[in-house]
């Protein structure tokens, strides 16, 4: 049976080349996009989802209700794991892990004349008894027993000492200050980790060096824990709900914290929070994507229908044949459904091929390592899934339609397409260009959310601005390097910063003013700054100064921005008392709103404290346009002079800011490519359907050509039909493209408004291409001679 469907098959193959092309090429792209997207997928949900305890290792967050709002996230007091561990029983381990949901720390090492940065966690000694990455050398239950024990990658261990090893009690000094014991060697982490880190140090450490973190009412680090296998999951957060209320004193009737937990697995995709509850994430993208890959094969396969029903009047005559010889029903549709199986694994073979050589370009757009798994069982079995289903479906309705035709009409030569078919395949050929405007419309959309957030007035000048951490001897001389680079031909401004502008995060709600409501707690952003920060990051003042040593009263001064104005209500700022964490001070000047965070976020109300003489935290250099490469070589030689035990390092203000942005500036990219095909193999049917068109309206175009039809009206009509159902098309996909792009910038406090010339343009890219894509076979029909086309009569 199958050897008489190849034979077949192979034949109309043959006979038809061009529209055998059109499909086969068709259904691969769409194919090899789908698989693309299905790689990509999969490698999106095994991120975190590879532990061998995966099952009961979980990441608690906090719900905090203040006033009557209701704030999340995976934030955590820093003393939390021991205490919950020795407290309650279902919990076998537990581990505090310093931003494992946001960035490891670039610290630096030292080994003899070796000195290097690497990026690192720290974390309690359970941690590598609750993850699955495997140890080259030390063991889980004591490889971070110690104050002085360090955990290398294999890569670090090779970095210092040659080999994994080598390495194995070997002294690293740590940030100058502190030698450490390498007590393990970890495999490096593979593509699917969420945090990427080469270090492991212990917890105490942490806390030496962040004794904020010791106290209950002060969060930041995250929390995992590993449940009893006998445990219920729904029973532990029952019981770690009201947790922090024997610890944590400054909860009050306005201000209190709930802790719950979600598996560690599920924290990468699902990681955003609306009104205290888990709504979203990454999962967004994946949802979103795989919509497109069924998109693009939906488009992919409604060419096969059209084409395949389209060209049934070429095999009338065989099918009439073979009813007559004894076909029935059943078996012809067998047997165009066996040639769309054919077709479709030629096409799949088509579509590996493609995606092999397309992989490279694609993991360094997605930045991921994806490979083709070829020795994947179930790879395999999702590929020949793939192909069955595409194609059935591309199958399904040539077979139902070819199928039915009658033997005596088709012999007697009369077969006359029905008003139900035509409108079918015109239908599908609308449906195809919905999804197709949809896709463009999207493709619009994403990419000028993409270019608002890069050209957005942030309120600060981060072009030219470099942040370099403030560690090692810096710190202590901190004033003789800013007076040093002052005297830098091209550099403008020197101030600090305890965290970086683009993704200032601490709040507290320790914040006192006169008049304050005792039963409100709001909550502030708050930093710390050095003088002459508004200076630096060119900040709009709406009233006041900036923070100069040129006022012993700046040590307790405050700047805060017009949000933060708004909660407290002063009508007259600049003078009025503010207490923060107990200290007693004044605002000196209100800040107009500036973006501190994502673009995600709405502006919240921000404290700027002085912190000149504070140790920690980065510096921040205002370069002069144009000076750049000169003013880094004169920073870097001053720093190696005054920190000659730290390599200097530094990175751009524009760079960090778009490195928040990475994740949309790559759906931008994809979406661009992905529309380009999904239109490209929507033109390569409309191209197929017009050949054809012309081919069966051969000899009408030649009797009007006679009578006396111009070319300009025989274009027209032949186009006629195309551009009537572009246009349908576009008046049903905008109101879907308008919900789902709206729907997808919700998560945008700031984005870019949807405005009705997107969808006017979507309908003319969408109309032009299809114009283009039936042109070329629309005049050349028009122009042919008609002698030719009247001859046959």
């Amino acid at each position: 049976m199958w050897k008489n469907y190849i034979v077949v098959t192979l034949r109309n193959l043959k006979k038809n080349k061009t529209f055998s092309f059109i499909n086969i090429l068709g259904l691969a792209l769409g194919m090899a996009c789908s698989l693309l997207i299905l790689l990509w997928v999969q490698d999106e949900k095994s991120v975190d989802n590879f532990h061998k305890n995966g099952k009961q290792l979980y990441i608690l967050y906090e719900r905090q209700y203040i006033d009557n709002t209701i704030n999340a996230g995976f934030y955590t007091p820093g003393v939390l794991a021991n205490e919950m561990k020795r407290t309650i029983p279902e919990i076998l381990c537990a581990s505090n892990v310093s931003w494992l949901k946001d960035n490891a720390d670039r610290l630096t090492f030292q080994h003899g004349n070796k000195i290097l940065k690497f990026d690192g966690c720290y974390a309690d000694s359970d941690y590598f008894k609750m993850v699955s990455y495997p140890l080259l050398k030390g063991e889980a239950v004591s490889s971070l027993n110690t104050p002085v024990s360090i955990c290398l990658s294999e890569k670090m261990a090779k970095a210092f000492f040659g080999s994994a090893e080598a390495a194995m009690g070997k002294i690293l000094r740590y940030e100058n200050r502190k030698d450490l014991t390498v007590t393990g060697v970890f495999e490096d982490l593979p593509g699917n980790v969420s945090a990427k880190f080469d270090f492991m140090m212990n917890w105490s450490c942490f806390l030496n060096d962040n004794n904020w973190a010791r106290e209950w009412g002060n969060n930041g680090p995250n929390t995992l824990i590993m449940l009893r296998p006998d445990a219920n999951p729904e029973m532990v957060r029952k019981r770690i709900k009201k947790f922090l209320d024997n610890y944590n004193k400054e909860q009050s009737a306005s201000f209190r914290i709930e802790l719950d937990m979600q598996r560690f697995g599920d924290s990468y995709l699902h990681s955003n929070f609306n009104n205290g509850e888990i709504v979203g994430g990454r999962i967004e993208y994946v949802r979103l994507f795989s919509i497109v890959a069924v998109f693009i094969l939906l488009i992919a396969c409604i060419n096969f229908m059209n084409l395949t029903t389209a060209r049934s009047a070429k095999r009338a005559k065989e099918i009439g044949v073979r009813k007559v010889a004894g076909a029935i029903r059943p078996v012809l549709m067998r047997q165009f459904l066996g040639e769309a199986l054919i077709i479709t694994s030629i096409s799949a073979l088509l579509s590996l091929a493609i995606v092999a050589v397309l992989l490279p370009f694609f993991n360094q757009l997605t930045q991921k390592n994806i490979i083709l798994p070829y020795s994947s069982v179930y790879s395999w079995i999702s590929i020949l899934a793939l192909t069955c289903i595409t194609g059935l479906a591309s199958g399904s309705y040539p077979a139902v339609f070819l199928s039915s035709f009658k033997p005596i009409t088709v012999l007697k030569g009369t077969l006359k397409f029905s008003g139900a078919s035509v409108v079918m395949r015109k239908g599908l050929v609308v449906f195809q260009f919905v999804l197709s405007i949809v896709l463009i419309t999207g493709t619009i959309i994403v990419s000028r959310q993409v270019n608002y957030i890069q050209e957005t007035n942030l309120g600060y000048d981060r072009g030219n601005l470099v942040y370099i951490p403030l560690e090692g001897s810096l710190r202590e001389k901190f004033e003789i390097f800013k007076q040093q680079v002052l005297h830098i031909r091209g550099i403008e401004a020197v101030t600090k910063i305890g965290e970086v502008p683009t993704n200032i995060g601490s709040s507290t709600g320790g914040v006192q003013w006169e008049g304050k409501d005792p039963n409100s707690s709001p909550q502030f952003t708050n930093t710390a700054i050095g003088f002459d920060f508004i200076k630096t990051l060119n900040l709009k003042l709406v009233a006041g100064r900036d923070l100069s040593k040129d006022f012993a009263s700046d040590s307790a001064g405050y700047i805060i921005n017009e949000s933060a104005l708004k909660v407290i209500g002063y009508k007259d700022p600049v003078g009025k008392p503010l207490t923060f964490w107990g200290q007693k001070g004044t605002i000196v000047g209100v800040l107009k709103d500036f973006h501190f965070a994502s673009l995600h976020d709405p502006i919240k109300p921000l404290i700027l404290r002085n912190g000149e003489n504070s140790g920690w935290g980065n510096i921040l250099v205002r370069i002069e346009a144009g000076k750049t490469k000169e003013a880094m070589a004169s920073l870097g030689n001053i720093c190696q002079s005054l920190n000659p035990k730290f390599p200097f390092t530094y990175s751009f203000a524009d760079e960090e800011y778009q490195k928040l942005y990475q994740s949309e500036q790559v759906i931008g990219k994809l979406s661009d490519y992905f529309a380009f095909l999904g239109i490209f193999i929507s033109c390569l049917g409309l191209l197929g359907l017009a050949m054809f068109t012309a081919e069966q309206r051969t000899k009408e175009i030649g009797i009007r050509k006679v009578l006396g039809a111009s070319i300009t009206s025989l274009f027209t009509m032949l186009l006629g039909e195309f551009v009537v159902l572009v246009i349908i098309a576009l008046l049903i996909a905008s109101p879907l493209a308008w919900w789902f792009m709206n729907e997808w910038l919700q998560g945008f406090a700031y984005r870019t408004p949807i405005g009705v010339w997107v969808f006017f343009v979507s309908g003319i890219l969408a109309l032009l291409i299809a114009l283009l894509s039936v042109s070329f076979q629309a005049i050349r029909a028009a122009v042919a001679n008609p002698v030719s086309a009247l001859r046959t009569e």
